[in-house]
């Protein structure tokens, strides 16, 4: 009960949640009604940054969400180019997060990690198609036993200005596993492909437990 009414917090938040209280005091001093606002903003970040526990399916014969939010996109799209898979046709599927969701992601299959590309770039609106292609993101290709690529690409949004990466190459994942964070506001897009599609446009998913495809 306690862990749903406080969940705990992701280690990025720490930082920010001791230098919003912090202001919190020092405005207290001048204004009660700023010092409230404050307090407010605080519980917020606090909010934001926190990282609650999943527990998955545990069957590879299915895909978990890798983040929680709104599936804005299904599509045949061809792969990234960044991971050498421009020729390869795939289902992509987005979420978009915006900033009350929970932006801890999570691998939605177990594998291991074969390639992390990191991609430096801009901050448009994470909603917006062209930000695949423009904006920062980092992209994760997990194999799985059976020889499977599944692409999950980390997509920073108007707000983030950080992806946080919380693994490694060669690392062997669990499903439902967390791999990272992005920081205020972004999308993820989950690149499969031979699977029969679960989810649908609109649908609000969590991360690690939302069935999205099946084989």
């Amino acid at each position: 009960m306690m862990d749903n009414i406080f969940p705990k917090l992701h280690k990025e938040g720490y930082k920010f949640l001791a230098i919003s209280l912090i202001i919190t005091f020092i405005v207290w001093i001048f204004s009660n009604f700023l010092a409230i606002i404050m307090l407010l903003l605080t519980i917020w970040v606090y909010y934001f940054f926190r990282d609650p526990d999943r527990v998955s399916i545990n069957d590879n014969s299915f895909l978990v969400s890798p983040a929680d939010g709104l599936i804005t996109d299904i599509s045949e799209i061809n792969g990234p180019e960044e991971l050498g898979l421009e020729s390869k046709k795939f289902t992509r599927i987005s979420i978009f997060m915006n900033v009350f969701n929970c932006h801890v992601n999570r691998t939605p299959i177990e594998g291991k990690i074969e390639e992390i590309f990191y991609k430096p770039g801009k901050f448009l609106n994470a909603s917006l198609d062209k930000a695949s292609k423009e904006n920062e993101r980092n992209y994760y290709k997990i194999t799985t036993g059976k020889g499977e690529e599944i692409i999950i690409v980390q997509i920073a949004g108007l707000i983030a200005r950080r992806i946080v990466c919380e693994v490694s190459k060669d690392q062997n994942l669990k499903q439902g596993e967390r791999i990272g964070m992005i920081r205020f506001g972004s999308r993820v897009d989950l690149f499969f492909n031979n699977k029969k599609i679960l989810a649908k446009l609109g649908q609000n998913v969590v991360a690690g437990e939302s069935l999205l495809a099946k084989e």
